[in-house]
This record gives structure tokens, sequence and C-alpha cells, in this order.
């Protein structure tokens, strides 16, 4: 199994880049969707139900595909001997940090589910200030993976 790992690394490294970004695309986007359905103020309205299908369609035909992949091309990475030295801290704060971004996709879903049963009670100001979160963890994963600082 290594032997292969090993001989295809690129390939899938490839694989879980292009799928982390595609993710990526999809938590930035939704909670800025999120914005603007929160200030549709008429819940029967059509926008209201344009925003809906809007969301189910970013949610599972992008992002949850997408978050699959992620994870299953980043834990062939994690097989692939000499890849990742786990002595070291970076490891483990790119993997805290997917757990929390893996968590907000899980909320984003939830979210979607209170917009769908009319029961959001968020603002539009607390949406702009979730979709910080994934920018912020972008950054400290990408920074751990790249610098290696730890």
């Amino acid at each position: 199994m290594s032997t292969i790992l090993i001989e295809y690394y690129l390939w899938i490294k490839a694989a879980h880049i292009i799928s982390v970004i595609c993710w990526m695309v999809g938590l930035f986007y939704l909670p800025r969707l999120f914005v603007y359905h929160v200030e549709t103020s008429d819940i029967k309205s059509v926008q209201y139900n344009t925003f809906l299908i809007m969301e189910m369609k970013l949610l599972h035909y992008i992002m949850k595909p997408a978050l699959i992949a992620s994870w299953i091309f980043g834990i062939l990475l994690v097989f692939t001997p000499g890849v990742i030295d786990w002595g070291l801290y970076w490891p483990w704060i790119k993997l805290m940090s997917l757990v929390i971004l893996t968590y907000y996709h899980f909320y984003l879903n939830i979210t979607y589910k209170n917009f769908l049963n009319f029961n959001n009670v968020k603002t539009g100001r607390y949406f702009r200030f979730l979709n910080e979160v994934p920018t912020i963890l972008l950054i400290v994963i990408v920074l751990s993976v790249i610098i290696k600082p730890f």
C-alpha cells in the first residue's frame, strides 16, 4: 500500500489541493448567501425560496463532496511514508484547525436547516462575522503546512 501511495503522491496531493479549494469556496460563499437570505424580509417570497435552493445545491453538490474528498486525499497523504513527522507541532495544529473547519461546515448545514424550517434567529451582522472563520483557519493551515513554524 505504501508503495502505491509514494508512486501516486503528487496526484494525491494535487487532488487534495483541488478538493480543498472547492470546499473553501463553499465555506466562504455560504455565509454570504445567509447574509442576503436573512435580509429577505418575506419568508414566503420567491427570493427566500431561491436562496434555499442555492444554499441546498451549494451544500449538497459542491461542499459535501469536496469535504469528503479533502478528508480522503488528506488521509492518504497522512499515510504516505515520509510526508508527515508527527513529532513536530505543525501537523497537530493543522489537524486541530481542520477539525474546527469541519465542525464549521456542519454548523453551516444546521444553519441552512434553520432557514429551511423558518427558525433562523441570527442577523446579517452575525453571518458577516461568521464569514471570517474560514479565512482565519485557512491562514493557520497554510502557514502550518508551508512554513512549518513549530
